[in-house]
Order: structure tokens, then sequence, then C-alpha cells
């Protein structure tokens, strides 16, 4: 274990100084969503030394974080830590965690600097993303980790502290590598095919599974696109292995989130409200609430718009005390490709 982390921490650091400061990659597995407008203002805002220096698979960056307390798992040089920071305001903090030294102390260089241009509302902490024994007990609102947990080699133990830390309504929204099969040893050893973070790719179902044990008995893909990888010496290595860029997003309510979606009535209206979702609201890639529209939802999609920090922006009727069975046509059996409440399907 401890060799994997020294095998991921040299990959990084000399990734991070290759090609005058860029990062170079083999493949082409770490792409980047679509990043919503008000996004791309602030990143522009941020120097290109650090925005060369990402190395993410998405854009694992929620909308309504006014005043929330964000952590970053896997900061790295300090991109979405930064951009955090300023969608956080003055209000709020953001605490990146990384293990390598090296990426740290680029991102804790520029602290000063963005502190002025943004929010003195920063701190990094050294320390592997499955010990965050520096962050107490229900003091998070937001986790976020862009392509980082794959690199783990505890992926169960970085849920566990991720629930641990996270406040009762609190949110896990990360972007991150999958595969559609349990990866082989020989492809989880390769130091390259682990730090392009496909030796380490989270078999789906899998996933699943191990986010119900630590308490998400639901969860929602965003999104997910194929990780292309464009390298045929590494596509040689890993064979007929289909990888898929996803981004999830998973909401810590315990005493609500049923492992199936149920039939409760239940009708929830989107008022407007956050920035970058005007017109609309998308809870994840299959609920869209329009601005001012009913929508019919399950207990569980009710439980995310009403329980959270987003209740505020939606107007919900009726409540649990009358039970109509399975949600019709929501189709409850898991899937890969998120046809089943738990993993992405709902309603």
């Amino acid at each position: 274990m401890s060799d994997i982390r020294e095998q991921v921490k040299e990959y990084y650091s000399k990734m991070s100084v290759d090609n005058g400061g860029e990062m170079v990659t083999h493949t082409c597995s770490c792409g980047t969503d679509s990043l919503p407008q008000y996004i791309k203002d602030v990143l522009a805002d941020i120097p290109e030394e650090i925005t060369s220096r990402f190395y993410g698979c998405g854009s694992p960056l929620p909308p309504a974080l006014e005043g929330c307390t964000v952590l970053d798992l896997g900061c790295g040089t300090g991109r979405d830590v930064y951009l955090a920071s300023k969608l956080v305001g003055p209000e709020g903090r953001v605490i990146g965690v990384d293990m390598n030294p090296d990426q740290l102390a680029f991102a804790k260089s520029h602290q000063a600097e963005m502190a002025a241009k943004f929010y003195d509302n920063v701190e990094f902490v050294e320390s592997y993303i499955e010990d965050l024994s520096a962050i107490p007990d229900g003091s998070v609102d937001v986790v976020i980790s862009n392509c980082v947990i794959n690199l783990s080699p505890m992926k169960e133990q970085v849920f566990r502290e991720i629930w641990r830390v996270l406040k009762i309504g609190g949110e896990l929204y990360f972007a991150d590598i999958f595969a559609d099969r349990r990866v082989p040893k020989e492809i989880n050893e390769n130091p390259i095919l682990l730090g392009e973070c496909l030796g380490g790719a989270m078999y789906v179902e899998d996933f699943r599974r191990m986010m119900a044990r630590v308490g998400w008995v639901d969860f929602r893909y965003m999104s997910s696109s194929a990780a292309t990888i464009d390298n045929p010496e590494v596509e040689a290595l890993v064979g007929n292995i289909q990888f898929s860029s996803r981004t999830v997003r998973a909401f810590k309510l315990p005493d609500t989130l049923e492992d199936i979606c149920e039939q409760y009535g239940q009708t929830a209206i989107y008022r407007g409200g956050i920035e970058g979702c005007e017109n609309y609201f998308d809870l994840d890639d299959h609920h869209r609430f329009f601005k001012d529209l009913r929508l019919d939802v399950c207990g569980n999609s009710c439980s995310y718009v009403q329980d959270t920090r987003f209740g505020k922006y939606f107007t919900v009727y009726g409540d649990r005390s009358i039970h109509f069975g399975p949600y019709e046509g929501c189709g409850n059996a898991p899937s890969v490709d998120g046809g089943g409440c738990c993993g992405g399907g709902c309603c």
C-alpha cells in the first residue's frame, strides 16, 4: 500500500514539472466537462501556472456554494480550491487536502495572491484522503474531488471518512474514472496506468455496493462519458476494458433515503435563485426542474431538494404520511447505465 502511494506521489511530482510546468499525460482519459459560464468567469482570474497544472476528469463544483465549508480531496496545485474560494464567498471556507508536498507547496505559494484577489478563506492540509483526522465530524457542507479517489488503495475508507466529516444534508460531489469490470491486478499495479487514473478505476457495480455499505443507499450520476485513451501502447495493456468519466452526487441523509425509489405522491417546484441555474436546475442526469414547473418525484428526490442546502430554492408539496408503493416506471433495479435508483436512475 505504501509502495502504491509513493508511486503516485512520484508520478504526480514529476508530471507537475514536466513540459515547462504543464501536466503531461500518456492518455486522454482525464478530460473535463464543459464548465458553466459563471465558473469560467472565475477561472479566468486564476493564474495560468495554476490552471496549466490541472489534472482532473470533470467539473466537480456543484451550484449554490455560498457560505459553505468545502473540502477538496486530492487538491493538487489548487485549481478547484481557488475556484471554490470565490464561489463560497467571504462567509465560506475551503480546505484542500493532498498527500503530495510538492504540489501543496505550489498551491500554497499562490495563497496570498489569491486571498487578495478573492477571499482569505483557504487552508491546505497534507494528508492522505483516507485519513481526514484533521477534519472534525460533521463539519463540512460539501466534499469535492476531481479524478483522485481512483488513486487511493483504500477507497472504502475514503468514503467512510467523507461520510464522517459531512454534515447531515451535506453533499459529496466528485468526478472520477470508472470501469465496466474489475480491473486486473497487473493493470492496477502498473505505475503509468495507476497514475493515468486507469489502474485504480472503480468497477461501477462494486462502487454501488461500497457506497451502500458506507451509508449511501442512493446516489446519482450527473454525467457519464467514455474516457478515451488514444494511446496504442496503453490500449494494448487494458484490452477490452471500457472506462468512463463520471460525475457523482450523493447526499448524507441517513434518516430519509431508501434503497429504491418509493412513491409518496410528492411534487417539487424549483423557484429559481441559484447562480448558473436561472431557468432550470439539474438534480442529476435525468431530473431537470424547470423554473416554476411542478415535477412529480420519488421520496429520495424530494429529500434531495428539501432537506439539503437546496431547500430554500424549492417548494415541496406532500409528505411521507401515505405510501403508494414503489415509484412506477422507475426501474428500481440498479444498472451500470443508470436504469435503477441506486447509482444513477430514478423516476
